[in-house]
Formats: structure tokens, C-alpha cells, sequence
């Protein structure tokens, strides 16, 4: 399966895109383009090829959690010597208000997770940690197998249980 997301450029309708969250239609309007250039986060789209419309879109960075985070049974198979778990945050994923419903959701996070494991084969990451904005947010991802991280509100999901999807 090759991605069918790309990287957000000019040529995309950013002004365009309303999915009804206010701070995720501000991101894409002013804040996406100039966190890619500053190397903050890369964002990514899906859109439509012959109007360029973007129909979602969702942010990756290089993140790390603390180990005392993590769920025991997860922990106590890692090397107790490290602090912190180096994983790839998933930062934001938005569908616009035209293509919600219609499975989107669905398709753009798994176009982030192999993503973020194809970047994973070359750069350590541990798995996939979402910050859900609202309870909406944290249904969709505990609907795909998230597991909360204990006292921060953060999700994640193992680059082991990704691998399986992709292997």
C-alpha cells in the first residue's frame, strides 16, 4: 500500500477546510504550513487531485513519553535503564465537514500509522501517541485500539501491534 497522503504545499486549499473543530480549521489556515518550515511537525493531506480541496489532513512529530507511563505489562519488557520512550506523536487529524461519515477517519489514520512505521524502521519510535482533543476524539481512538497512558489524558498505540497491520 503506498500513501496516499502528501506533504501540505502551496497548491492545496488550506482556506477551504472546516471540519467544525475551531483550533484544528485555525491550525490548517495559518499555523501548518509554518510549523512544516520550522521542522515543528510535518502535515500531511489527503485531497482531492483534480480541485486540490483537502478532505483531512493529520500532523507527525518526533515526541517521547515517560516510562513510568506506560502500563506495567508493557513496561516490564523494556530496558529499565531508559527515562523516556522515544515515539512519533500523531498531533492532529481532521476530516472536513464534506467527507465525514464516509470513512475518512478511518482511512487517514491508517495512512498516518503506516507512516509512521515505514519512519519507524529507520528512526526509533515505540509507538504512536495521540493527545485526544475531546471525548468524540478519544471514542474514535479507542475504537482502533489505543490504549490511555495513565494519568496524562495521552493514548498510544505499540509499533508492535502496528507492525501487524503492515507486515
Amino acid at each position: 500500500m503506498s500513501q496516499l497522503s502528501e506533504p501540505l504545499n502551496s497548491t492545496h486549499k488550506k482556506s477551504d477546510f472546516s471540519c467544525g473543530k475551531g483550533m484544528l480549521d485555525s491550525y490548517i489556515h495559518k499555523q501548518a504550513h509554518q510549523d512544516a518550515k520550522r521542522k515543528l511537525s510535518a502535515c500531511f493531506v489527503i485531497n482531492e487531485a483534480e480541485t486540490n480541496l483537502i478532505k483531512g489532513y493529520y500532523t507527525l512529530s518526533n515526541s517521547s513519553i515517560p516510562s513510568e507511563l506506560i502500563p506495567d505489562q508493557i513496561r516490564k519488557k523494556l530496558p529499565q535503564s531508559y527515562h523516556s520512550i522515544p515515539t512519533t506523536l500523531l498531533g492532529r487529524l481532521a476530516i472536513d465537514d464534506r467527507f465525514q461519515g464516509q470513512g475518512m477517519g478511518k482511512l487517514i489514520l491508517i495512512d498516518a500509522l503506516k507512516r509512521s512505521f515505514e519512519i519507524s524502521k529507520t528512526i526509533g519510535s515505540f509507538a504512536v501517541v495521540v493527545d485526544p482533543i475531546d471525548q468524540d476524539a478519544e471514542n474514535f481512538y479507542n475504537k482502533y485500539g489505543f490504549l490511555k497512558l495513565p494519568d496524562s489524558g495521552k493514548m498510544f498505540l505499540p509499533m508492535k501491534t502496528i507492525s501487524q497491520l503492515f507486515e
